[in-house]
């Protein structure tokens, strides 16, 4: 009986020590996401998500909130910055007036691996470190190209040129430097998940879009023409609020760090094999395609580019950094 009771006397005291032991906490981070969750972006980013919490599990934990209905697509950048969520998934543009080398992004005849071994993204990082707090941890989903959509089959002019008189174009952060600058289009500004009443009531008849998720929004309902050839570059980033960033563990950062190289890359080769399928799903719909004149096209394609880099300059002379335009055109539209 003595023996028992010093043995349960010892366990007792074990687990005592064991309990009052130090417990390492796990890293937890909240996000939210621009798009709707059905949307293929949004799908892409939380397949990252998975990705990434499966990477670190017992180490941190991505929680996901939510898309617009839960911040506004485009109050997630500033929720971000002011640390009311941990990360968004965004595009650039949607705070380049805060950040003007995100138009540098939309610009690119770049990918995402690309940009990371050739500093062009540390060069970005640095960007929103400086200006909003914020780190920009990866850009994934590039690779994928913009066209205008249409409901009427659009004209062309005798020299090839589109001919945008009459359209009602919706427009956005993204692409008004290039419809209004070039296009000299009369742009109607609206959220991507307005555009589907919009075109359904006849209030836009034309948008831009990129080569993937027409269907995601059933947008293909009311858009039956696409004008080729293709403009600017998607510009999806996930952002981390710095404080937040920093206050993680070494390796909670180089698990997510690991983990968003991992997904720029295949993200890349995912969404090119799922464009092949949605052009051919598009064309069975009765899609059509609308091809500009050689010259036209190279000119559309190029003055699209142009406008960015344009705004971007005259909002860096704002921000008082006007000498970083060419550095970044050169990072992002290298020989262009």
């Amino acid at each position: 009986m003595k023996t028992s009771r010093i043995l349960a006397a010892a366990l007792s005291a074990s687990l005592a020590m064991v309990c009052s032991a130090p417990v390492l906490a796990q890293d937890k981070l909240t996000a939210t996401h621009v798009f709707p969750a059905s949307w293929v972006y949004s799908k892409s980013f939380l397949e990252f998500v998975k990705k990434a919490n499966t990477a670190g599990k017992g180490v941190f934990e991505i929680q996901v909130r939510g898309g617009p209905e839960a911040i506004g697509m485009f109050e997630q950048p500033a929720a971000v910055r002011d640390g009311a969520v941990d990360m968004v998934y965004t595009p650039c543009a949607f705070y380049a007036g805060t950040v003007p080398e995100c138009d540098a992004v939309s610009a690119s005849t770049i990918d995402g691996p690309t940009a990371r071994k050739s500093g062009a993204l540390a060069a970005l990082n640095e960007a929103h470190l400086r200006r909003m707090g914020v780190i920009y941890l990866g850009w994934i989903d590039s690779g994928i190209r913009f066209h205008l959509w249409f409901k009427n089959q659009p004209k062309l002019d005798a020299k090839g040129n589109l001919d945008i008189t009459g359209v009602k174009l919706r427009g956005n952060p993204i692409y008004n430097a290039f419809f209004t600058n070039y296009l000299k289009a009369q742009v109607i500004n609206l959220p991507s998940t307005d555009v589907y009443t919009a075109l359904e009531r006849g209030t836009a008849d034309a948008t831009g879009w990129t080569e993937i998720g027409l269907m995601d929004a059933n947008w293909d309902k009311f858009l039956k023409f696409r004008l080729d050839p293709p403009f600017f570059s998607t510009d999806l980033g996930v952002i981390v609020n710095a404080r937040k960033w920093n206050s993680l563990s070494q390796k909670s950062r180089d698990l997510l760090t690991a983990t968003v190289i991992e997904h720029e890359t295949s993200s890349i080769r995912d969404l090119a094999v799922l464009r092949t399928k949605e052009f051919a799903e598009l064309e069975k719909r009765g899609l059509k395609s609308v091809s500009l004149g050689k010259e036209a096209a190279a000119a559309f394609a190029g003055e699209a580019r142009k406008a960015s880099f344009v705004r971007m300059k005259e909002r860096l002379e704002k921000a008082g950094g006007s000498q970083d335009a060419d550095k970044f055109s050169k990072l992002f539209a290298p020989g262009s």
